[in-house]
């Protein structure tokens, strides 16, 4: 099993998670913050951002809009103008449900822009500095949130599926290229998580789990040096075999359990 570097204690850490106003993100930031962390976080609500900080003393808002270059570029040199990453966490995402009947592109390429071209902008303003550090002897670590959508094709999910797909093979690639430096790479994929992404769902949602019990599995994986952090594993594991089936089995298999 891939090893990274295990955070065992985050006191005086400085994190900046990005996607962070709400589920998942605004979760494991709370979390986090709890256990003494310097957190820094971004999303677009802005008032979210500071409603985050006003609960949380110490802690930090930054807005920005991953989709656009030059605020990622900025707000990200003020992150890292006041000190190196000890850990940079994209879980910015967006999710609408879509068939190929029913194909708008418009939204596959919001989803693209969001849930893949903005991590890879995140990634061109912070891993140059990140690299930096750890060559410097303060190695980071990069985490990025997938889905469990992204092992396989699925109904239903042909604009979020493959972006998710993007964000594994990326975390992947990163993780071989960056490892012999020390920095940390993670990607994580969560099964169903009631956020407000998942709301927009219209079928019963198995293993269904909260945003909180979601951070509290991700600080689990970093603490144990995990590359591939997914939960709950009861529903995870049975995706994870679904992925070593052939394609005759697969798609019958798939078809017969969605009902599409």
């Amino acid at each position: 099993m891939s090893r990274n570097p295990r955070i065992t204690e985050w006191q005086g850490r400085r994190v900046w998670l990005v996607g962070a106003s709400s589920g998942i993100g605004l979760a494991t930031a709370s979390a986090l913050h709890q256990r003494g962390a310097q957190v820094i976080v971004s999303a677009r609500n802005a008032e979210a951002l500071q409603a985050f900080a006003r609960q949380h003393p110490g802690s930090q808002g930054l807005a920005l809009d991953v989709t656009q270059r030059d605020q990622v570029q900025a707000v990200a040199a003020q992150v890292l103008g006041e000190g190196p990453l000890d850990l940079m966490l994209y879980c910015a995402g967006y999710y609408e449900p879509m068939r190929a009947t029913q194909m708008r592109l418009d939204s596959l390429l919001q989803h693209l822009q969001i849930n893949y071209v903005g991590a890879l902008h995140v990634l061109d303003a912070v891993l140059p500095g990140m690299i930096e550090a750890a060559r410097a002897g303060r190695p980071g670590h990069l985490s990025l949130v997938s889905s469990v959508a992204g092992y396989r094709g699925l109904p239903n999910s042909l604009a979020y599926g493959p972006t998710k797909a993007a964000l594994i093979h990326l975390a992947e690639t990163l993780y071989l290229d960056l490892q012999d430096l020390g920095l940390g790479v993670s990607v994580v994929n969560p099964g169903f998580v009631a956020t407000p992404l998942t709301a927009q769902n219209d079928f019963a949602m198995p293993a269904l789990i909260s945003p909180e019990q979601a951070a509290q599995a991700m600080l689990q994986g970093w603490h144990q040096g995990d590359f591939d952090i997914h939960f709950p594993k009861r529903f995870t594991r049975v995706m994870k075999l679904l992925q070593c089936l052939p394609y005759p089995v697969y798609f019958p298999l798939v078809r017969r359990f969605t009902g599409l």
